[in-house]
C-alpha cells in the first residue's frame, strides 16, 4: 500500500484502484508527481514534470544559475510561502522577527501499520479494513518550524486521508496564520469544479463550473461548516458523468469555518487546498508546542461521480461514524415541532404519541420548549431545568407514559446557546461571546456560549448528564440555531483571540465525545437549523444529521440529491411532515412524502390525530414497508438516476443490495404538463445476467438497465416505489 523507492526517492501510496505518488528532489523539496488510476509499482512519475525558464518565476538559492528550477512552477506536496511560489500557500506563519517566510524541506518519513488518530479531532479509523499510515516530516531550517504530514490509506475504499501537525521546534514563538489540511497540485489540463452551495432550507445544491485562470474559493466564516457552503468538493474532467470519467473528491473532517480553493494557474495547472479558514485565525506556538490541523479525506474514481459517492458512503458509514447505531436501523420517530411549536404539555405529547404508536412509530421526540421559561425562542436557553408547568414531575413521568405505549422517548437540546432572558445569562453574562463596550449581535434572539472556557464546557456536560440520567431517554437531537458573531473570549489574552473560532469547535467535539463515551446507547442526531453543520466532522460523533429544516418533499428531492454526493443515506434525517408545508406552502400527497423520506433514516413531523383515516392507513403501510427495506436504504449502494436540477419530467434514485439481490427505486413526478411525454427509466447497479421481479412482473437486469422501464403517466408530484427482487 505504501512503498518507498530509495533509488528514485519516491513514496507511492496505492489503494484498490488508485495510485498517489510524491518524490523528494535533489534540493529536498517534496514534489507531487501523480494521483490517478492505479499504476504498476516501481515507476517514477516525476518524468511528467518538466522544468524551464519562466519569466517572473524566481529561483531558490540552491539553484545557482539554473533559471529553470522554480517553486513557482513545480507541483508540490505541501507548498511553502514567501520563497518564490506565488500560488496559494499551504502554511503561513508570522515569525518572531516579523517575517512571514516558511521554506519547507524534507527531513524523513516513516510507515506504520494501521491508521493514525488525531488528538481532540474527528478522523477516520481502520476497523475492519486494511490500513497504513505514512508520516512525512518537513522542516524550515531558519525558524525550526516542523510540519508533519500524515497520510492514512484505507485500501478497500480507495480512501486516502491527510492531516497536518505543525510544531515549533525553534527558540522563538511563532504565530500560525494559515495551515491547510490538504494540498493537491495537478498538471496542465482542463478541470471542472463541483461544490455544494445553497442557503438555509436550500442546502447542498451542486454547482459545476469550468475552472478559469484565477483562484476559485468556497468556504465559511460563520464558525460552522454552514448552510451556504459545504466542506466537500470535486475536481473532475469536463467530460466526467455519473457513470464514467475521472474525478477527485475531497471532504474536510471539520465542523467550523473552512476554506477550500482551486487555483487555475498561468500554466493551466490546478492547485487545490482545503483547511481551516484563515479568517480571524492566528494560533500562537511557543517553542515546543504543536498544532494539529483537521483531517481531509480524498477519493479518486475513474468510474464517474456515482462510484466516488458510493465509496464515500461506505467509508463514512463504517469507518467514520462510531457506536452501536452507525450501521443499524434507527427507530422510526415522530417529532412534535411542526405539530405544536412551543405550545404543548405532557398530555398533548402523549396524544400525538398514542396515535403514532397505533401505526408502528417507535419513538416520540419532544422538541424545543420543555425547559426553563421556554415559551418562545426569546427566553430560557441555558436553563436546562424541566418546565414543571408543561411537564409536571419532570421528564421521568412523561418518558414512562411514552414507554407504556411501546415507544422510546427522545428530546431536543441546544447546549451551545444562551438567551439573555435566562438565569444562566443573568448569573454569567461573560460566558457568552461578546466584546466589552460593544453592543451584541443576536441570532434567533440568542447568544453563543464561549466553549473555549472549561467552566462553560463542564456546565454543559453536567447538565446533559443530569438530563439523560433523569429519565429513560433513548435519543437526543443536538441543535445549533445561529452563526457565530462577536467572537471574543473573556478568558483569553488579546494576542490569543485568533484561536477562539477553532477552540470553539474543539469544545463542541469534547462535549460530544463525552456523550459518546458515557451514553453510547443514546442515538444522537445532529442539527443546525436543519443542515447547517452537515459535515464529516459531526458524523464522527453523531450517526445522522437533520438534513434540512425544509421538509417539503419536492424541495427535499434537490437537498437529498446534493447531500448524496458525499454523505450516506444512513446519515440523512428525513421526515414526512404536514401539508401545506410550513416553508413552501405546497401540498404534496402523503404517499409521495413517504417515498422521499424513505431515502433517509425515516420518521414523521406532524400530528397524526389531524390526518384522515385514509392517510393513517397510508402511514401504517409506509412504516411496515420501511421496516422491510431499511437495510437497502442504510447499507445499500446508492445510485442517482436523474438530476432534479435539470430533469423536469421526474426525479428518480435507487438503493441496491451489495450482492445485487434486491433493490428499491423511488420515482417522483415533476411539474405536470398537458399531453405529457411518457417517461422511460433506466436503472443502474443490477446484475445484467439476472432476472428481477419488479412489483410482480419479471424483467431481465440487462433490460432494466439498458432498455429501460416505461413508467406510467402520473399526475404532478405523484410517486412510485419499485421493489426489485432477484429471481
Amino acid at each position: 500500500m505504501i512503498f518507498f523507492d530509495e533509488h528514485q526517492n519516491t513514496i507511492t501510496l496505492t489503494t484498490a484502484a488508485s495510485t498517489y505518488q510524491m518524490k523528494v528532489d535533489e534540493k529536498g523539496v517534496l514534489l507531487h508527481t501523480y494521483y490517478g488510476p492505479r499504476l504498476r509499482n516501481g515507476q517514477d512519475l516525476s518524468c511528467r514534470i518538466r522544468t524551464e525558464d519562466r519569466g517572473f518565476s524566481p529561483n531558490p538559492w540552491e539553484a545557482g544559475d539554473d533559471r529553470t528550477y522554480s517553486l513557482d512552477t513545480l507541483p508540490q506536496e505541501y507548498s511553502s510561502s514567501g520563497v518564490g511560489d506565488f500560488r496559494v500557500p499551504s502554511v503561513e506563519a508570522a515569525c518572531a522577527d516579523g517575517s512571514h517566510i516558511v521554506d519547507l524541506r524534507y527531513v524523513r518519513h516513516t510507515v506504520q501499520e494501521g491508521k493514525y488518530a488525531l488528538e481532540g479531532l474527528p478522523a477516520f479509523y481502520d476497523e475492519g479494513v486494511t490500513a497504513q499510515t505514512l508520516t512525512v516530516e518537513l522542516r524550515d531550517a531558519c525558524t525550526g518550524l516542523e510540519v508533519e504530514l500524515l497520510y492514512g490509506v484505507l485500501e478497500e475504499y480507495d480512501l486516502i486521508t491527510r492531516a497536518v501537525r505543525v510544531r515549533n521546534a525553534g527558540k522563538a514563538p511563532l504565530d500560525l496564520e494559515r495551515v491547510a489540511s490538504v494540498c493537491l497540485d495537478f498538471p496542465a489540463q482542463e478541470h471542472d469544479l463541483i461544490t455544494l452551495g445553497g442557503a438555509y432550507a436550500r442546502e447542498r445544491e451542486p454547482v459545476r463550473a469550468a475552472l478559469t485562470q484565477g483562484v476559485h474559493t468556497v468556504g465559511s466564516v460563520r464558525g460552522s461548516s454552514s448552510h451556504q457552503q459545504n466542506p466537500f468538493l470535486v475536481l473532475c474532467d469536463p467530460e466526467t458523468t455519473e457513470d464514467a470519467g475521472r474525478c477527485w473528491g475531497v471532504a474536510l473532517v471539520y465542523s467550523g469555518s473552512f476554506l477550500a480553493s482551486a487555483e487555475y494557474t498561468q500554466f493551466h495547472e490546478t492547485r487545490l487546498t482545503m483547511g481551516i479558514n484563515p479568517f480571524h485565525f492566528r494560533w500562537k506556538l511557543q517553542p515546543g508546542e504543536t498544532f494539529t490541523a483537521p483531517e481531509a479525506a480524498m477519493i479518486f474514481s475513474a468510474r464517474g461521480l456515482g462510484h466516488m459517492s458510493r465509496q464515500f458512503h461506505r467509508s463514512i458509514r463504517l469507518n467514520l461514524c462510531r457506536g452501536p447505531w452507525k450501521d443499524q436501523r434507527r427507530p422510526i420517530l415522530i417529532n412534535n415541532w411542526e405539530a405544536t411549536l412551543f405550545d404543548f404539555d405532557a398530555d398533548k405529547l402523549c396524544s400525538i404519541a398514542k396515535a403514532a404508536s397505533q401505526v408502528g412509530v417507535e419513538m416520540m421526540v419532544m422538541d424545543d420548549g420543555w425547559f426553563g421559561q421556554r415559551s418562545s425562542d426569546r427566553t430560557g436557553l441555558g436553563d436546562w431545568n424541566v418546565n414543571q408547568v408543561k411537564l409536571p414531575g419532570g421528564l421521568g413521568p412523561l418518558a414512562r407514559r411514552i414507554e407504556e405505549m411501546g415507544m422510546k422517548f427522545g428530546l431536543w437540546v441546544e447546549p451551545e446557546m444562551v438567551n439573555e432572558d435566562s438565569d444562566l445569562y443573568r448569573a454569567h453574562p461573560d460566558w457568552a461571546f461578546q466584546v466589552p463596550g460593544r453592543p451584541v449581535t443576536r441570532g434567533r434572539s440568542q447568544l453563543v456560549l464561549d466553549l473555549t472556557r472549561s467552566e462553560v464546557r463542564e456546565y454543559i456536560k453536567e447538565n446533559l448528564r443530569s438530563t439523560l440520567n433523569s429519565a429513560p431517554i433513548s435519543y437526543v437531537k443536538w441543535d445549533m440555531n445561529r452563526s457565530l458573531t462577536d467572537v471574543w473570549s473573556a478568558a483569553l489574552p488579546a494576542q490569543r483571540q485568533g484561536e477562539v473560532y477553532h477552540r470553539y469547535v474543539l469544545g463542541v467535539y469534547e462535549i460530544l465525545e463525552m456523550l459518546h463515551k458515557e451514553f453510547p446507547q443514546v442515538l444522537i442526531e445532529g442539527c443546525s437549523g436543519g443542515g447547517g453543520r452537515f459535515d464529516c466532522g459531526m458524523l464522527h460523533y453523531v450517526p445522522q444529521i437533520w438534513c434540512s429544516d425544509n421538509t417539503d418533499a419536492i424541495e427535499r428531492l434537490r437537498i437529498q440529491y446534493g447531500t448524496s454526493f458525499c454523505y450516506p443515506c444512513s446519515s440523512v434525517g428525513a421526515h414526512v411532515s404536514a401539508v401545506p408545508n410550513g416553508l413552501t406552502g405546497r401540498c404534496v400527497p402523503i404517499h409521495t412524502r413517504g417515498v422521499v423520506a424513505a431515502g433517509g433514516t425515516f420518521g414523521y413531523e406532524l400530528d397524526l390525530n389531524e390526518i384522515t383515516q385514509e392517510e393513517m392507513d397510508e402511514v401504517r403501510e409506509q412504516i411496515a414497508h420501511y421496516k422491510t427495506c431499511w437495510d437497502l436504504v442504510l447499507r445499500g449502494d446508492y445510485y442517482r438516476l436523474s438530476n432534479p436540477f435539470r430533469q423536469e419530467a421526474f426525479n428518480a434514485w435507487m438503493h441496491v443490495a451489495p450482492d445485487q439481490s434486491r433493490a428499491l427505486v423511488g420515482v417522483v413526478m415533476g411539474v405536470g404538463h398537458a399531453n405529457p411525454i411518457r417517461p422511460l427509466l433506466r436503472l443502474k447497479g443490477l446484475d445484467p445476467d439476472a432476472d428481477y421481479k419488479v412489483n410482480g412482473t419479471v424483467y431481465g437486469g440487462d433490460q432494466l438497465m439498458y432498455g429501460g422501464l416505461a413508467l406510467p403517466i402520473l399526475q404532478e408530484y405523484q410517486a412510485l416505489q419499485l421493489d426489485l427482487q432477484r429471481v
